[in-house]
């Protein structure tokens, strides 16, 4: 028996503001692969992001009577311009809840499209909180970015056009998951009709909620999400799309920051057209799953989701691409503080490509440099490295998956101080938005002296910041409590190896 979402997906209203995408093949990635990799272009859409697919239809199914209340929605972007564009073209009026932290880009393409913009809340769950109450205060209809049938059935749309453009001759699609509403529309569809293609889901490890609440057999909340990728920050998913992705779903993969920065310059290198994190989700699983299987000659589909991405966030993707893609390894040597040294440290290197190369001399210690390599071979030309130095006489420490070093401590070697007591080391995020360092610092307070402090605007939606802080061991269990009053995401690393040989007294 067909599930009814057959029938709505085949009837959904998406096409009088959707395009049918192209399916492109990506030739440099098939050919490092050794897999066939098409990519489906759904950051061309007229919004940039599938999402007006599923806005559309929800709007368009709404009788005369409910679109004159007008509409209302919550989302970081991608959804309030799908839903925007699609009240304009149906006349109705249109309220889109933002959060405060919601990029610019996405914030002024809303506005353009006609549509009142509200800005509430640090995060999605914030604006979504502020639209419900809206929509009870105003008697608008809430149209919901994933957890709705209509919203499900128009997303679903994607799945039919991969599969009349291939003629169902593919062996698995990966899609990007935030609520669901995506991969439970496309899996619904294509395992109706081929059940052996497999459908990958793929999520930030960061914000896995869709994992998460498959592996728990019931919906989770999780207590943050990483924002790097925040067309999929989602806290909760839905609970029809958590049904249909426990039905339909083969597998879900978790990728890294890094992992996600390689892949928008793989989709780059192909296209030259640049998506955002979310949108390069699924290449990304791509490439994890067929080094993984060892697959080779398949007929792969990403779904390239959007591509919404602030110029000044091209800054820290470009910085973690080519570790992300295994092109460039980050280490910690030490080396005798004596005049010849660098250059016998750079001969033993020989005609490696040198990336980065950090030292500030130190008195008669030891040196400790923080240098980057490039790599052409992948994990295993890093290891090779790593153990051409050790051989070389010299004390080595791999801080390639090291996220302090990678965020603060590249950009703050020589730091090293005498005589500091008592110093303990956060790494801290917070919301973005002008002032927001200000307030950091005021919510920190001045019980305790700040004896280091590194902050640098990635062009993302949450600062980073890291901070040396004096706190006498007597009042360690008050300075804890502190943090956890202030609700900022905090992370220990004073047992960090990068504190100890670069910054650390």
């Amino acid at each position: 028996m067909a599930s009814p979402y057959i029938e709505k997906i085949l009837k959904a209203r998406v096409y009088d503001v959707a395009i049918e995408s192209p399916l492109e093949e990506a030739p440099r990635l098939s050919r490092r692969l050794g897999n066939r990799i098409l990519l489906k272009r759904e950051d061309l859409q007229p919004v940039f992001s599938f999402k007006l697919r599923g806005a559309y239809n929800r709007i368009a199914h709404l009788s005369d009577v409910a679109a004159k209340r007008g509409i209302i929605c919550s989302s970081a972007g991608n959804h309030a311009q799908g839903v925007a564009l699609a009240a304009k073209r149906r006349g109705v009026p249109a309220t889109v809840v933002m959060p405060l932290t919601a990029a610019a880009i996405k914030v002024q393409a809303v506005q353009d499209l006609g549509a009142e913009v509200v800005l509430h809340g640090d995060d999605y769950d914030g604006a979504f909180e502020r639209a419900l109450v809206l929509a009870r205060e105003r008697n608008l209809i809430f149209v919901h970015p994933f957890d709705d049938p209509d919203v499900i059935a128009g997303q679903g749309t994607v799945g039919v056009e991969i599969l009349r453009q291939t003629g169902g001759h593919l062996d698995a699609i990966f899609v990007p998951i935030g609520g669901g509403g995506l991969i439970a529309g496309v899996s619904v569809y294509v395992k109706y009709l081929y059940p052996n293609v497999r459908i990958i889901g793929v999520e930030p490890e960061e914000s896995a909620g869709m994992y998460e609440s498959i592996r728990a057999g019931r919906r989770v909340t999780l207590d943050r999400v990483g924002v790097f990728a925040d067309a999929v920050a989602v806290k909760r998913v839905g609970e029809e799309t958590l049904a249909l992705c426990k039905a339909h779903v083969d597998e879900i993969l978790l990728l890294s920051t890094d992992e996600i920065c390689a892949a928008i310059q793989d989709v780059f290198e192909d296209t030259r057209s640049i998506v955002e994190p979310a949108g390069a989700l699924a290449v990304a699983g791509i490439k994890k799953y067929v080094a993984r299987e060892g697959w080779r000659d398949k007929r792969i589909v990403a779904i390239n989701s959007g591509a919404n991405i602030n110029f000044d966030r091209l800054r820290h993707v470009a910085e973690r691409a080519d570790v992300g893609g295994a092109r460039e390894t980050l280490l910690a040597v030490v080396i005798p503080e004596e005049p010849g040294s660098f250059l016998r440290f750079c001969e033993m290197l020989g005609n490696r490509s040198v990336t980065e190369f950090n030292y500030r001399y130190e008195t008669h210690q030891p040196a400790q440099i923080f240098v980057g390599f490039g790599l052409s071979e992948g994990h295993g030309e890093r290891e090779a490295v790593v153990r051409a130095v050790r051989e070389g006489g010299y004390t080595v420490t791999d801080m390639t998956d090291n996220e302090m070093a990678k965020l603060h401590v590249r950009y703050m070697v020589g730091g090293h101080v005498r005589g500091i007591q008592n110093e303990v080391l956060y790494r801290f995020e917070f919301p973005e938005r002008p002032g927001a360092l200000l307030r950091f610092l005021k919510a920190i307070g001045t019980r305790w002296n700040i004896s280091l402090f590194h902050y640098r605007n990635h062009g993302s939606d949450y600062g980073r910041v890291l901070a040396g802080i004096q706190v006498p061991p007597a009042e360690r269990n008050d300075f804890i409590q502190h943090l956890n009053d202030l609700h900022f995401a905090y992370t220990d690393e004073t047992a960090n190896p990068a504190y100890r040989m670069f910054l650390g007294a």
